[in-house]
This record gives structure tokens, C-alpha cells and sequence, in this order.
């Protein structure tokens, strides 16, 4: 997987799977364009690519407004020319609360990254794309929009509307070199898994993470550098025939009976 000479913008880049793959793409070679709502955090993996030798332009954004979106896809193409690769990951988790008890400005805080923030991504990413007649983009659902998760209908709801976006985009753009996927990432060692460990046990979040390891067949929470691994793949020429697939990464969570209805998400 050599990216050499190839550009990569990664949205929700400041940690997680975006700040992973972020550095994976600038490992084989790749100049980053990284992108975050937090400033100090996106300068910081920014910073990382650049004292490993990398090429790296960091540009604040709110994937929500479309100016913000336009702004970071323009900064990409003054910089560096081009957009090959386009890592749509900003998300969020929203609350921990049954449907008939859930906040309805939470819900449409959620869809508005989940969704409207992957939808903007592909409306101002895939036009440069086809102009260039070339180009690959992985926007980050999650196993929550393969099964349900009791008590987060926003995020559940959100992440299905990604893999439809994706195979909707996929479909149009395939005859012009681009490729559209999706990756699905189960339990991942990250803020967002430690935050809802915290939603769903107050009072003993470490033991609440203790039995959602121990309920998935590997026994342990997938890294951000596995989901980035695939990320990576999927944007890769290795995949060159793939496109409008769905990638689950989540240690064989879905696989497993029963798994649907406790699932939790990335």
C-alpha cells in the first residue's frame, strides 16, 4: 500500500481512527490534508506527521457547514493539487437514552455530523474527484448501522444512513475511476468507547467495558490502527474492483448469535 505522491484529507483527524489513519497514510507516503473541529488536537496529529518527515496542512472545520466543507476541500487543492484519498470519519455518539426518553436537539446534533457532515464531505469531495477521473473515499459507519443498539436510536439511525449514502455515491461514480466504501468498526479503544462505558455505568465504567470485551470473540477492544489498516486498504489499488462495500472491523462482535441486540458501537 503505497500512497507516494498521493494526497489524503482525513475529517475527525485530531484522534482516534482519523489521527490513526491519518499517520498511516503519511507512513507510506502520502501528504496529509488533516481536518478537525478542534484545533488543538488536529494541529497536534498534524504535527506528528510532520516531525516523521511528512507533509501536513491542518484546517479547522465544522463538517456540519458547507462553507467549512468547501473551505477545507479548497485549502487541499491550493496546497496540494489534488484529492486521491478522502477518509470521511468525523463522527460523534450523541447520549445513552431510550427512544421514547431521547433529546430531540441531541438527535438532530447527531445527525447533523453523522450524516449531513458525510454527506457535505461527498458533495464538495466527489466533484474534484471526477474531474480528476480518479480517486477513493471511505466514509467511517460503524456495526451500528448493521444492527440495533438499545438506547442510541440517533447513532443507530446515523450510521445506517452512511452505508446508504455510500452505496447510493458508489453507484454514480464508479464508470469515473472513483470508488466509494465503508468501514464498520465495532468496540475500538477510543474516547468515544470510554465515554459510553461511562453513559451506561456511572458508577463502574471499567466494569462495563470489562463485559462488552469479554462478549466479543477476539476478548478485547479492536485498536484504532486495525480499523485504519483497513482504511487504508480500501483506499489502496489492492482494491481496485471494490467499491460500495461495507467493511466490518469488530473482532467478530456481529458474527457472534445473540450479538444484535447488545452490540455497542465504535
Amino acid at each position: 500500500m503505497d500512497f507516494t505522491g498521493k494526497v489524503a484529507l482525513v475529517t475527525g483527524a485530531g484522534n482516534g481512527i482519523g489521527r490513526a489513519a491519518s499517520l498511516g497514510f503519511a507512513k507510506r507516503g502520502a501528504k496529509l490534508v488533516v481536518v478537525d473541529r478542534d484545533a488543538a488536537a488536529g494541529e497536534a496529529t498534524a504535527g506528528i506527521v510532520r516531525q516523521q518527515g511528512g507533509e501536513a496542512l491542518f484546517v479547522a472545520a465544522d463538517v456540519t457547514q458547507s462553507a467549512d466543507v468547501q473551505a477545507y476541500v479548497k485549502a487541499a487543492l491550493d496546497t496540494f493539487g489534488a484529492i486521491d484519498c478522502f477518509h470521511n470519519n468525523a463522527g460523534i455518539e450523541g447520549a445513552v437514552t431510550p427512544t421514547a426518553e431521547y433529546d430531540e436537539a441531541m438527535f438532530d446534533a447527531v445527525m447533523g455530523v453523522n450524516v449531513k457532515g458525510v454527506f457535505l464531505g461527498l458533495r464538495h469531495v466527489l466533484p474534484v474527484m471526477l474531474k480528476q477521473q480518479r480517486g477513493a473515499i471511505v466514509n467511517t459507519a460503524s456495526v451500528a448501522g448493521l444492527v440495533g443498539t438499545p438506547g442510541m436510536p440517533a447513532y443507530v439511525a446515523s450510521k445506517h444512513a452512511v452505508l446508504g449514502l455510500t452505496k447510493v455515491a458508489a453507484g454514480e461514480v464508479a464508470r469515473a475511476g472513483v470508488r466509494v466504501n465503508a468501514v464498520c468498526p465495532g468496540p475500538i479503544d477510543t474516547r468515544m468507547i470510554h465515554a459510553l462505558e461511562g453513559m451506561m455505568s456511572p458508577s463502574d465504567p471499567a466494569a462495563a467495558g470489562q463485559r462488552y470485551q469479554n462478549s466479543i470473540p477476539i476478548g478485547r477492544y479492536g485498536t484504532a490502527e486495525e480499523v485504519a489498516n483497513v482504511v487504508l486498504f480500501l483506499c489502496s489499488d489492492l482494491a481496485g474492483n471494490v467499491t460500495g462495500a461495507q467493511y466490518v472491523v469488530d473482532g467478530g462482535r456481529t458474527a457472534t448469535p445473540g450479538a444484535a441486540t447488545t452490540a455497542m458501537a465504535r
